[in-house]
């Protein structure tokens, strides 16, 4: 019996001490959960509050606040094309008489004038020319002066009409072959009026009719040029302009005048601007794409490209003013867009609160809000920043 008592009183004593560390247990989870809940951020879903960011957290950040603003959104028509030159700006060099090349001092790329010696070619039937031209003009001055006394004869009826008659023929057909053999001579760059005998040439001099670049260089020293023979091609890059490309689907928007935005593929990812100047009517068979003419709106800077360089071009074919912020303001997650707007604009702190927006255009660097009335003109927009907050 005493032993029972025993075992009774050291149960009520154990079962005491348990109930002790239980509700000093419940006591301290209860005190822990006050200090949490005075750490959390103040009245964040109360004041519709939802970030908060220290004055030293946004600097480091590099985040910053922008407002709504107006900005041109374009409709675009893509193109592709590369640089090029009109016609009359590129030259195939060739020769009206074959000759062996004996000079030749120019490289691909160097720039020249128009008058330049190209390269110099060497024939002996450069002299049978010359030959044949001093010859004709010594005989036409004894020509036209017989041709003048028989003509004075003839009136007075002293000569006889086939003696004038031949005199006549004489003089015009050397008259003939004398301009024909001048003319020669200037295709040969050779001034007819400074030859003489003494100064008969076996070599003629090919000048440049262009002032330009050369760009391609088809003969080498020694080597025979033949009439039909390109030697090089000049190009004149002082009116460079676009030949771009559109499918024929896009014809119809494309208009002369338009904008034109191009990059080319030197990685610098620089935009230049151009317009449209011709639109072709006519559909390539082959690929079903229709040529734009464009031109440089700013010429000069014509000699930062070079003809055959590739480049990639869109065409505002419409442009309207609307609304919007720049891109990274905008944060999308599960189809849905949102925003942060600055709270409290006074406070030490940045408070920020998420609202979805409704978007429209989208630019490069924009995107249109259409539901603008919901903001207040002059409401902050957290810009750089947003998706790092929202995300987290």
């Amino acid at each position: 019996m005493k032993k029972n008592i025993q075992n009774r009183i050291h149960f009520y004593k154990l079962t005491s001490l348990i109930a002790f560390f239980l509700f000093l247990s419940i006591s301290c989870a209860t005190d822990d959960q006050s200090s949490v809940s005075e750490n959390l951020p103040t009245s964040e879903i109360d004041n519709g509050i939802n970030y908060t960011v220290s004055q030293e957290q946004f600097n480091s950040s590099n985040m910053s606040l922008v407002k709504l603003d107006t900005q041109d959104f374009h409709q675009i028509v893509k193109a592709i094309g590369m640089f090029d030159v009109p016609p009359q700006n590129r030259v195939s060099v060739s020769v009206y008489f074959g000759g062996y090349v004996k000079e030749l001092k120019l490289l691909p790329g160097e720039q020249i004038k128009k008058g330049q010696i190209l390269f110099v070619l060497e024939n002996p039937e450069f002299v049978q020319v010359q030959q044949e031209f001093l010859e004709a003009k010594g005989q036409l001055a004894y020509l036209k002066s017989d041709y003048g006394r028989q003509k004075s004869l003839a009136k007075d009826s002293i000569t006889s009409q086939k003696n004038f008659l031949k005199s006549e023929s004489d003089y015009t057909v050397t008259q003939v072959r004398y301009e024909s053999l001048r003319k020669k001579l200037e295709l040969m760059s050779i001034n007819p009026e400074q030859l003489l005998i003494g100064n008969i040439k076996t070599k003629i001099a090919i000048k440049a009719p262009i002032d330009g670049f050369v760009t391609h260089i088809n003969i080498t020293k020694g080597a025979f040029l033949k009439p039909t023979d390109p030697a090089m091609t000049i190009v004149d890059t002082d009116h460079m302009h676009l030949e771009l490309n559109i499918f024929e689907k896009d014809l119809n928007a494309v208009a002369v005048g338009q904008l034109i935005s191009f990059k080319t593929q030197d990685g610098s990812h620089k935009k230049y601007a151009a317009e449209v100047h011709l639109v072709n009517k006519t559909v390539n068979q082959e690929n079903r794409t229709i040529a734009i003419h464009g031109h440089l709106l700013n010429e000069e800077i014509a000699n930062n490209f070079t003809p055959g360089m590739y480049l990639e071009a869109e065409i505002y074919t419409n442009t309207e003013s609307k609304l919007a912020l720049p891109k990274d303001a905008v944060v999308e997650i599960d189809n849905h867009k949102y925003v942060l707007i600055r709270k409290n604009a006074g406070s030490k702190d940045y408070q920020f609160e998420k609202k979805e927006v409704k978007t429209g255009f989208v630019s490069e660097e924009n995107i249109e809000i259409l539901n603008t009335m919901d903001f207040d003109k002059n409401v902050e927009f957290l810009s750089k920043g947003s998706f790092q907050l929202i995300k987290e």
